[in-house]
């Protein structure tokens, strides 16, 4: 992976991971109720989420290029689809509460991974952004030695960062990370995202 390719991939994955949603809402709330060293358990169990998630986008991801290029180019264009939709469906739910709960110390690591593998954003959301960033001339593996120290340092560090906000802030935390222009403006960064690398799809497969 060259450097233009991994600073686009950072930058997307920064964007990916720190998106408001229910992870970073339970982070918050671990923070705001629990012990720093007792919350940061939800963090470790996104890392263990997203790392099962990223193997497997590989595997899926390989399967496509070893069936066929034409499939291969199938999943990039419907998962750019996939993130405008996200940014769609994130413009919309903006103005939206967002919902907390107080979460029992003891199941803080099994709620936070339940919480992060039922995250929207999570089986086809993992699959339509990595299909975006792989090479289909380079072996997979050897990619995934670059993409996910990357995407696993970026997803706990914004996390974390969610965490201690809930630590230092409180209830304060929610409402300024979910502010409706915030979470608007990210959500336009989705569909962005999308429309680029939907128009890119083609000329990244070619060998």
């Amino acid at each position: 992976m060259s450097f233009e390719a991994w600073t686009i991939f950072a930058l997307f994955w920064i964007l990916f991971a720190a998106t408001p949603g229910p992870n970073a809402v339970n982070c918050i709330s671990n923070g705001m109720s629990l012990p720093f060293g007792k919350a940061l358990l939800g963090v470790l169990a996104i890392l263990t989420q997203a790392s099962v998630f990223l193997l497997l986008s590989a595997l899926g991801v390989t399967a496509l290029i070893t069936a066929s290029p034409t499939l291969f180019l199938v999943a990039k264009l419907a998962g750019a689809g996939f993130l405008i939709w996200l940014g769609i469906r994130g413009w919309r739910n903006a103005a939206k509460p967002v919902p907390t709960a107080v979460r029992p110390a003891r199941h803080v690591y099994l709620h936070a991974l339940a919480v992060a593998t039922l995250n929207p954003k999570s089986v086809a959301g993992y699959l339509a952004a990595f299909s975006q960033f792989v090479q289909p001339d380079v072996p997979i593996w050897q990619q995934m030695g670059v993409i996910m120290p990357t995407a696993l340092i970026i997803t706990a560090l914004c996390y974390t960062t969610f965490t201690l906000l809930g630590a230092l802030m409180g209830r304060a935390a929610l409402g300024a990370v979910f502010s409706t222009w915030l979470r608007r403006g990210m959500a336009l960064c989705f569909i962005i995202y999308g429309v680029l690398l939907g128009t890119s799809a083609a000329p990244a497969t070619r060998g």
